[in-house]
């Protein structure tokens, strides 16, 4: 199962990277939502594996997950590999300069299931495919709206 997502965002890449690359707030973020993160690793140092074990409620069930920093491309972009319940994936995140004050931002996120728990889960998951996939595009367009703000309101 795959989600796709583009946005373009009115800042350098180099910013929008510095951006995506502050793991502390989105570990934050995470955790005033409700999810248990434990980081294993240096925020330092990202590219010598940095990962994060995550758990958290879903379907009224709890869900264990581990992530792991599986790319690190300054400034172009990341990817991120999960694996638990029965499921693994990954995040990409790729960054395109379009101009030297524009980035574009193309973010993917793809489940695989690997378990006969994580088959029924993603299948449940497709049956409600549409739904996911605008709150997904809903979100993404949201983060870069905010990194947008945050960037205009530095310069």
């Amino acid at each position: 199962m795959k989600f796709v997502s583009k946005e373009d965002i009115e800042a350098p890449i180099a910013e929008v990277f510095a951006v995506l690359s502050e793991f502390e707030n989105f570990e934050r973020s995470a955790i005033r939502r409700g999810v248990e993160v434990q980081r294993m690793g240096d925020v330092a140092a990202p590219a010598s594996g940095l990962g994060w074990d995550v758990q958290f409620m879903y379907r009224g069930k709890s869900r264990d997950l581990h992530l792991k920093l599986a790319e690190y491309e300054p400034v172009t972009g990341m990817r991120l590999s999960a694996e638990g319940g029965g499921i693994e994936g990954g995040l990409d995140v790729e960054l395109l300069a379009l101009s030297p004050r524009r980035t574009r931002m193309v973010v993917v996120l793809e489940l695989k299931p690997r378990t006969l728990s994580g088959r029924l889960l993603v299948q449940s998951l497709k049956l409600a495919k549409s739904k996911l996939t605008k709150r997904y595009k809903l979100r993404v367009a949201e983060f870069a709206k905010l990194t947008e703000e945050r960037l205009s309101r530095t310069a």
